[in-house]
């Protein structure tokens, strides 16, 4: 059995930086501590958003912490604010866009170990 435990400091060891902003990943396969789900924190910068994407396989839901947002889930926009919470299905595209001045910090989980990351430009989720 994998450590149970997944200290703070070995999540940050393992953050991921992009160009809108930070994941830093909690449990799942990419830490290798969870067979059955992901879990994450993720902060996308002011003014930033995320790509447009999919998980063929898994469903996602996300819980803003702070700072306000657009997600796009499918054709659908969807305003939140920190403590919103919202679902998106498997193989659905979407994103978010930060909305205001203010950082968004979220938790993200999904229903599987193995996110299946598809981004729109690459094609259909099939």
């Amino acid at each position: 059995m994998a450590e149970p435990v997944h200290r703070g400091r070995d999540v940050e060891a393992k953050r991921v930086e992009t160009s809108w902003g930070v994941m830093r990943w909690v449990a799942g396969g990419e830490v290798g501590n969870a067979e059955g789900l992901t879990l994450g924190r993720v902060r996308i910068k002011a003014g930033q958003c995320n790509p447009r994407h999919c998980h063929r396989k898994c469903e996602e839901v996300l819980y803003l912490l702070k700072g306000r947002l657009e997600h796009t889930v499918g054709d659908e926009r969807y305003a939140l604010e920190a403590g919103d919470a919202i679902t998106v299905p498997a193989g659905v595209f979407h994103n978010a866009t930060v909305v205001g001045d203010e950082d968004a910090e979220m938790i993200v989980a999904f229903s599987s170990a193995e996110r299946d990351f598809v981004l729109e430009s690459e094609g259909s989720a099939g």
